[in-house]
């Protein structure tokens, strides 16, 4: 069965004492018993303190990416060895802005993935288009292709470990607006197309979760399509109220 999960990526925001701060603030206010699986991806100097500070509350701390080899020359970058040895198990792959500002490819991820795979780690896999393939009615074949090359070579078995997180690209910041129908539309040809290449149950069990600016007022409206299993969500996962009022909203 699959699961509902609202993950909120903080990318490159909040010192070590705001990370503390909104850490505490999400943990008191959390309601206990919620359906979603609650996920938090601080910046790579803030994940220790982290995963002790959420320790038993039920929050699952998350890398917001790791590199494909195991060890070696690669200045500046973080090993797969070196989140498990921080107790961290899960891992985003394939945001958005990892392909646009550091050119990461679908076979560059397909590596990253077998990594990730070959470790146990969980990964939730970003992918979706931008706004030219969407007025081109490209975007389907778009986001076919970011799966077929990055994903569907793994076996069935390994999708236990897959979260999906679609991101219509060219409806972050850009001034457009994704309907509730049209993320349900993309969601639902995913898991076709995992039925189709995969298997049936893993279609029916891998979570999916949209990416497009969620917010506290569009989110229930969204999470109530029947493909919708939650949302990755960015700016609003930066202050407390607004990302619990999104994880209520499941």
């Amino acid at each position: 069965m699959r699961k509902q999960i609202v993950a909120g990526n903080w990318k490159m925001n909040n010192d070590s004492a705001q990370t503390q701060a909104l850490l505490a603030e999400i943990i008191a206010k959390k309601q206990e018993g919620g359906i979603a699986k609650v996920v938090v991806a601080p910046t790579f100097v803030n994940l220790q303190a982290a995963v002790q500070q959420t320790n038993g509350t039920g929050i699952i701390v998350a890398a917001q990416n790791m590199h494909q080899a195991e060890s070696g020359a690669y200045t500046g970058e973080i090993s797969v060895g070196m989140l498990k040895g921080i107790h961290v198990n899960t891992v985003i792959l394939g945001h958005s802005e990892r392909r646009a500002y550091f050119g990461e490819t679908n076979a560059l991820l397909a590596e990253k993935v077998n990594t990730a795979l070959k470790h146990n780690l969980t990964i939730i896999f970003c992918f979706g288009e931008e706004l030219a393939d969407r007025q081109s009615g490209n975007h389907f074949n778009l986001v076919e292709s970011q799966l077929r090359e990055a994903l569907f070579h793994i076996s069935e078995s390994d999708w236990n470990n897959i979260v999906l997180a679609y991101e219509p690209v060219w409806a972050i910041g850009t001034g457009e607006t994704a309907s509730p129908e049209q993320a349900q539309e993309m969601h639902a040809f995913i898991r076709n197309l995992i039925a189709t290449n995969v298997s049936e149950t893993v279609a029916k069990n891998t979570s999916i979760l949209y990416g497009g600016s969620v917010k506290a007022d569009n989110a229930r409206e969204i999470f109530c399509k029947p493909d919708v299993d939650g949302g990755l969500i960015g700016g609003a996962s930066l202050k407390a109220d607004d990302f619990l009022a999104i994880v209520n909203a499941i």
